[in-house]
């Protein structure tokens, strides 16, 4: 088994270190996963490493994840739109300070906008 020292100011690794590309050119053909294990053992060694092979679909994509896919496309789309448009990001920023601290307000900037863009495309596009 082998054993890793690490360099000076890294403690542990953790997850993916490597993961198998979408095309077979320039990836690699097995994730190797890495964990750190914290928890009061005698084993000062509570690190590991796993090789996962690369795995290849079996089912066909279902009409559900085409349509979360193509939501979740046009979503983020429409985020990226709106954080960068200068004429709205003022009124966003006051909306966004005075419904963080509520009690279902969203913490980050970005989750709000989200929440808004997402509650705009199922209004224009209700789910039969």
């Amino acid at each position: 088994m082998a054993h890793v020292n690490w360099s000076a100011g890294i403690d542990s690794v953790s997850g993916a270190l490597s993961k198998p590309g979408k095309s077979a050119q320039h990836s690699c053909t097995k994730m190797l996963l890495a964990t750190h294990r914290v928890a009061a053992t005698t084993n000062p060694n509570c690190n590991r490493l796993y090789l996962r092979k690369k795995t290849e679909r079996s089912t066909p994509v279902t009409s559900n994840e085409r349509w979360a896919r193509q939501r979740f496309q046009t979503v983020a789309a429409a985020v990226k739109a709106r954080m960068s448009d200068l004429m709205q990001i003022n009124t966003d920023q006051a909306a966004f300070m005075a419904q963080k601290d509520l009690a279902n307000g969203k913490p980050t900037m970005k989750s709000y906008i989200w929440s808004l863009e997402i509650a705009t495309y199922d209004q224009a596009h209700p789910r039969s």
